[in-house]
């Protein structure tokens, strides 16, 4: 994050549409970190430069070096306008005109091949200024070192031709011949003692949980009040006081309570659709890096909702088991307190599971609404009792 220079933002959210975060050259910055830290071998990046200073140009692409020679990875850069310091970290250059490659070879080489072509850089004129306009029709001719009676304009077709003829060396062919003569391709070097353990991949999970669990305290606490407040309701409304164990239809209030238990326990984890499809495009954009496996989210995930789920289904259970008027045994206000707890557990499940299968908030509200209806049709108590 130094070389990046994202120290100043490194407590800052990234932000979206609603919400205000660090700039786009950040944002950019941050992206190219995100990718620096995954496996990949190859990387092809676009105009990175956009946004930031020369300096810090400068030390991501010496750090992109540094990892290409270090690593043996492949990394591909546009730049626009790099200065003359920052050029001359690469190794090759790519000259692309009019989708025709003009060249491609070592950087030292660059001035030279122009130079055969009869056009020289000035000695104080930037590299990367004079290949860019030394193809181009209106600054050509500034560079040109013969007669200027006998200069015509080269296209960039006669650029590109002269390329291919050229004895200039092409490393990615001769690389590419050497390969398919050897016919042996040599095993990558790994190191047991260096793979990151299962162990440090969940904590670094699980930290990154903690994170959000307390980046989304807001929800969590309006969550939990609600629950209060409605356990406070159901509680007046089937005040033990006006239940009576009679008959038949008496019982029938006593199983409207616990209905009821049932529905605003799993409407209660129906928040986990909008947290899990948040979640959903960097999950996907680290597992195909191979950054993590799927169990290190999910149990990561599992572990951070049972205190949670504990503390509400608490609440709910203390708030209306014994004002209802249920069995007084403390054995069953246990087991009425662990079914809500499970029955939790399993909506929270249920609804990431259907956001992981919509992908998008309108598909997996309408998912998570159809499971809602299903479950209060099958709950059993809307059967007629005739």
């Amino acid at each position: 994050m130094q070389i990046l220079g994202l120290s100043e933002c490194a407590d800052t959210l990234v932000g979206d549409e609603m919400r205000r975060g660090i700039s786009g050259g950040q944002k950019k910055r941050a992206t190219i970190g995100e990718m620096l830290v995954g496996l990949a071998r190859c990387f092809f990046m676009d105009d990175i430069s956009t946004g930031l200073d020369s300096s810090t140009t400068y030390e991501i692409v010496k750090f992109l070096q540094q990892m290409a020679h270090l690593m043996d990875l492949t990394v591909v850069i546009s730049l626009l306008q790099p200065p003359p310091e920052t050029l001359e970290l690469f190794d090759d250059i790519i000259l692309l005109c009019e989708g025709q490659i003009v060249y491609h070879g070592p950087r030292e080489n660059a001035t030279g091949f122009f130079e055969i072509m009869g056009f020289k850089c000035p000695s104080r004129k930037n590299v990367a200024d004079f290949l860019q306009e030394v193809t181009s029709k209106m600054d050509q001719k500034q560079y040109w070192i013969g007669d200027e009676n006998k200069y015509q304009y080269r296209s960039i077709e006669k650029f590109a031709e002269s390329f291919r003829s050229s004895y200039l060396p092409r490393p990615a062919k001769d690389d590419l011949c050497r390969t398919n003569n050897t016919g042996k391709r040599e095993e990558i070097l790994t190191s047991a003692t260096r793979r990151i353990s299962r162990w440090n991949i969940f904590k670094a999970c699980f930290s990154r949980e903690v994170l959000l669990l307390k980046r989304n305290s807001p929800l969590h606490i309006f969550k939990t009040v609600q629950i209060t407040v409605m356990a406070l309701v159901i509680s007046t409304v089937f005040l033990r006081t006006n239940m009576n164990h009679k008959t038949v239809l008496d019982a029938n209030k006593y199983m409207g309570s616990l209905f009821m238990a049932v529905v605003i326990v799993n409407f209660n984890g129906m928040t986990e659709i909008g947290m899990t499809i948040k979640r959903l495009p960097t999950f996907y954009k680290q597992r195909e890096l191979l950054a993590l496996p799927g169990w290190a989210l999910l149990s990561s995930v599992f572990l951070i909702s049972l205190p949670m789920s504990l503390l509400e289904t608490g609440l709910w259970t203390s708030l209306t088991y014994y004002v209802i008027g249920y069995a007084p045994s403390f054995l069953r206000f246990i087991q009425q307190f662990l079914v809500l707890f499970a029955m939790h557990q399993m909506s929270m499940g249920l609804y990431r599971f259907l956001a992981a299968i919509g992908r998008t908030q309108v598909m997996a509200n309408m998912l998570g609404t159809a499971a809602l209806i299903a479950i209060y049709i099958f709950g059993g108590f809307v059967i007629s009792k005739g």
